[in-house]
């Protein structure tokens, strides 16, 4: 199992690193493309920028005049040429397609888009094209009108500037910003991994910590838990489900320890009368009649005893989850137990106030809850005394005219085979008010005793739900006894 932790933990240590540098890296190279496009968005508009105020620029609509006349008297004449910028290739361009180179380094190859406007279709056309030796070029094609007044034709010039220079830039630009990236992603790694181990520290811990209780099942260590975040809510967390498995624990060996008790005492009084009877026999000799009747009626009455004993215990440690319950009607329930109470009590009056109250359990349960109650109030009963049953507004109140219940034995009512020292001689194994604590925690109710001022006890067992059918929901959570 340490093996498979620690190799958990490693995982999820390199998968945040991953993720990590994943994060920075899609960041990185966002900026990185971002920033080469914008400085490629930015180098063409300075290119563009400088086409468009270039000598040529200025000759628009205003100065044809100083270019040949003809097509055909271009290359014959070049001294005649006013346009030889020493930055720009310049040349014209006619309708049907063909290009006069003019001046510059280099001849341009002529587009359809350098046509459109050579034939009036558009103004002007900017567009990247080539020269005819493959030299990329950003190109500006313009149509220049002569002044008015003179005979002269439209003529429509081509200027360009090579982008050699600015893709040598741009690729200069990209593999900087690839290094930056690398670079980037690099310490994003290693960051990563330093994060990953300082933030799972407390997690290491806490799985060494858990190891430690799997393999010496020590429930007594705790988590230092100073803080308020996640991880500091995590050993909370843990060192309360700790605390939780201790004390479950040890109610566990506790329950263990007064079953045994309590057992011991009924199975040495079987045994002690089981082996009067064999003696008798194995000796020849026969017991009186009435002696053996009152060994046999004794032997019933702890086997009833032990019987009833181990039934609330399996009442109290059910194998599983408590039974999902159903719609109960607790005044038919408690009329029930009465019922059978009454056979229980013969010399004492019952007296009773039932209203419709219903709510969601088992019936089996609430009804051995409600019986436990009155079993306590016959038992504690003088005779003739009276015994009296309301249910009210989902509270059910048990009260009997006993002597009543000492306030320092009032907080230990519920625990398991506990009796106050009144009633150790009386029958009972002390598990009936656990049961009712029980019960009543099932049903997300809540149980506690009470010394009315005229004397003797009141048991009070109040279970959520309402006078009508509908109105009986299961409760979440669940109610606690009082204490």
């Amino acid at each position: 199992m340490t093996g498979r932790v620690r190799t958990r933990g490693a995982t999820f240590r390199s998968r945040l690193a991953l993720l990590t540098v994943l994060s920075v890296a899609v960041g990185v190279v966002a900026c990185a493309v971002s920033a080469w496009f914008l400085s490629r968005a930015q180098m063409y508009q300075q290119v563009d920028r400088s086409l468009q105020t270039a000598p040529l620029g200025r000759l628009d609509n205003r100065r044809a005049d100083g270019l040949p006349p003809a097509w055909e008297e271009c290359r014959s004449a070049p001294d005649q040429q006013p346009l030889r910028p020493l930055r720009y290739t310049t040349q014209s361009v006619t309708a049907d397609g063909r290009g006069c180179w003019l001046a510059g380094p280099h001849a341009l190859t002529v587009t359809g888009r350098d046509v459109r406007v050579a034939r009036g279709l558009d103004r002007q056309a900017l567009h990247d094209g080539t020269a005819t030796d493959g030299t990329p070029m950003r190109v500006l094609t313009r149509t220049l009108h002569p002044p008015p007044g003179r005979a002269a034709e439209p003529v429509t010039i081509s200027i360009a500037v090579p982008l050699d220079q600015l893709h040598r830039s741009l690729d200069s630009l990209a593999l900087l910003l690839a290094a930056l990236a690398g670079l980037c992603v690099t310490g994003a790694a290693v960051i990563g991994l330093l994060l990953g181990r300082a933030a799972l520290r407390p997690i290491d811990r806490l799985t060494r910590v858990v190891e430690h209780i799997a393999r010496t099942e020590d429930l007594r260590i705790r988590i230092p838990d100073s803080g308020d975040d996640e991880i500091a809510r995590l050993s909370r967390s843990f060192n309360t489900m700790t605390v939780a498995l201790a004390a479950a624990r040890d109610r566990q060996q506790q329950l263990i320890i007064d079953a045994g008790h309590e057992l011991r005492t009924p199975l040495t009084s079987l045994r002690g009368n089981i082996d009067l009877l064999l003696r008798a026999d194995q000796e020849g000799r026969s017991l009186p009649a009435h002696t053996r009747a009152t060994l046999l009626g004794d032997l019933k009455a702890q086997m009833l005893e032990l019987t009833s004993l181990v039934d609330d215990l399996l009442e109290l440690a059910p194998p599983g989850d408590p039974p999902p319950g159903d719609t109960v009607a607790l005044h038919e329930v408690t009329r029930t137990a009465l019922a059978r109470a009454r056979l229980r009590g013969p010399g004492l009056r019952f007296e009773q106030q039932l209203r419709p109250w219903y709510v969601h359990g088992d019936t089996a349960a609430l009804e051995r809850a409600v019986l436990n109650l009155l079993d306590n109030a016959i038992k504690f009963s003088p005779p003739g005394g009276t015994v009296t049953t309301r249910l009210s507004d989902g509270e059910l109140t048990i009260t009997d005219q006993g002597p009543g219940i000492a306030d320092e034995d009032l907080p230990h009512v519920f625990d398991r085979f506990w009796r106050s020292p009144s009633a150790r001689s009386l029958p009972g194994s002390g598990l009936g008010l656990s049961i009712v604590a029980r019960a009543a925690h099932d049903t997300g109710g809540t149980i506690r005793l009470a010394r009315p001022p005229d004397g003797g006890t009141t048991a009070h067992l109040s279970i959520p739900g309402g006078p009508a059918p509908d109105q009986a929901r299961p409760a979440p959570g669940g109610g606690r006894p009082a204490r």
